[in-house]
């Protein structure tokens, strides 16, 4: 699969669960482990720090750029009062705007490095790779969740 239609197919599939109700937003796929919404939440924030890197490394190559911490954006935001709605829209728009430079950079660009704090140097194409296989990883989550609700009832 290209990395486009990755972009595009887990674009489609994370919307769909923005518009899920109370209770299977609440849903958790393990104990300790964040809820629906959060990692919808969290999903929109790290879109948002995804494509600062991808469009720093376009415009700016061999950058150092930081790592962020998940954990604290949760907290500071207070995903648990943060408006859904709010991150529906910044996961849409930013989603769209990679989708876009991914159309643009991937191969053309796709050699330019930068610098990441804690893992070294990183290809702009290691960065597309890693949004579309971010984005999967927290859909099982979110599958697993769900599933727990079908087991349930």
């Amino acid at each position: 699969m290209d990395i486009i239609t990755q972009l595009e197919s887990t674009r489609d599939l994370t919307l769909q669960y923005f518009d899920l109700g109370e209770a299977d937003l609440a849903r958790i796929y393990a104990p300790g482990k964040w809820s629906v919404r959060f990692i919808l939440h969290h999903l929109a924030d790290a879109e948002t720090v995804l494509n600062d890197r991808i469009r720093r490394t376009i415009s700016e190559p061999k950058q150092v750029l930081l790592v962020f911490d998940q954990d604290a954006w949760a907290n500071g935001l207070d995903y648990s009062r943060l408006p859904l709605d709010i991150s529906r829209g910044i996961y849409e728009a930013t989603r769209a705007g990679l989708i876009y430079l991914a159309r643009e950079h991937y191969e053309r660009s796709g050699h330019l490095e930068f610098i990441h704090s804690e893992t070294g140097v990183r290809t702009l194409k290691d960065e597309f790779d890693k949004v579309a296989a971010h984005n999967e990883e927290h859909l099982a989550q979110i599958e697993a969740s769900l599933s727990e609700r079908e087991i349930k009832t």
